[in-house]
């Protein structure tokens, strides 16, 4: 299915994402957002060009926009500096899920079957074996203790929610007949590109760029942070959530296997029996009618 390739194309481009921002870490978190969203507004740009009502929205529909871009990644930084990050990023990969069991909520006609619960949890226990299975050693560990971890995981679970709720509002409007154009993703970017530039301003330390992260920023914008939300508005608005929801458990394990690959660590074997669950999960949620 066409829209199933869309999420996919998503799917790969974020699996990237925890790489590039291990390449940029010496960039602060909310410099780096608003760049790459900034960036990545940039690929609108021909089609406002050609139709400035590409980027004339109901205000409601540029807050969700905004809210989301800005909420998602403001609530999941500040999550990752209080709390343990594997942990903060295995809390925040429950929007797949919350996609899969919170779609008859919001979409009318739609039914939950056992059989996307049960390709969900799996995908989800995959996802977690992915991530726990390439934290890093344990001499190597942050540790976090207190009332502060409790709080980081709470701000990544409010952001999962967060990412599912958009998710979910955007498959309502098209089948409402209210969908907005994709290229208003541009934005939705610009407009949260510049918030995270204000955050940068007021709560982090000013920093250099050397050439090399200008060329980093730029792949990570035209990619994670600007490609890979257009390809999901198309595949949401063609597809069926509670599938691209299953689908999108390959993202954790993409980025898990990567991100070992690129620091040099080897493949473990809860990596191949991740892969398996959620290649397995995915197969039995895109095959449910």
């Amino acid at each position: 299915m066409p829209a199933n390739l869309y999420a996919l194309g998503a799917i790969a481009l974020w699996a990237a994402l925890a790489s590039l921002g291990v390449s940029l870490k010496n960039v602060p978190p909310f410099l780096l957002t608003g760049l790459a969203l900034i960036i990545g507004s940039v690929l609108a740009l021909p089609h406002v060009v050609k139709d400035r009502r590409q980027w004339q929205v109901a205000p409601g529909t540029l807050g969700l926009g905004v809210f989301t871009l800005f909420g998602f990644h403001f609530l999941l930084f500040m999550g990752l500096r209080i709390a343990p990050a594997v942990e903060v990023n295995l809390v925040n990969y429950l929007w797949p899920l919350l996609i899969v069991v919170l779609a008859p909520l919001y979409l009318p006609g739609f039914k939950l079957r056992g059989v996307h619960v049960a390709a969900a949890l799996v995908g989800f226990a995959g996802a977690a074996l992915a991530i726990l299975g390439g934290r890093e050693p344990a001499g190597r560990a942050i540790n976090h203790a207190g009332w502060g971890a409790g709080l980081g995981y709470l701000l990544a679970l409010a952001s999962a929610m967060i990412w599912a709720n958009y998710s979910l509002q955007t498959k309502r409007a098209a089948l409402t007949g209210k969908r907005f154009p994709t290229a208003a993703i541009g934005l939705f970017g610009l407009v949260s590109g510049l918030l995270s530039l204000l955050c940068h301003w007021a709560l982090e330390p000013q920093v250099a760029l050397s050439g090399r992260d200008w060329l980093l920023l730029a792949v990570m914008g035209l990619g994670p942070l600007g490609a890979a939300f257009f390809l999901w508005d198309k595949a949401l608005k063609l597809g069926d959530a509670r599938q691209i929801g299953i689908l999108s458990y390959l993202t954790p394990l993409g980025s898990t296997a990567l991100l070992m690959l690129v620091t040099g660590r080897a493949l473990s074997w809860s990596i191949g029996l991740a892969a398996l669950m959620i290649i397995g999960a995915a197969l039995l949620g895109t095959r449910a009618k």
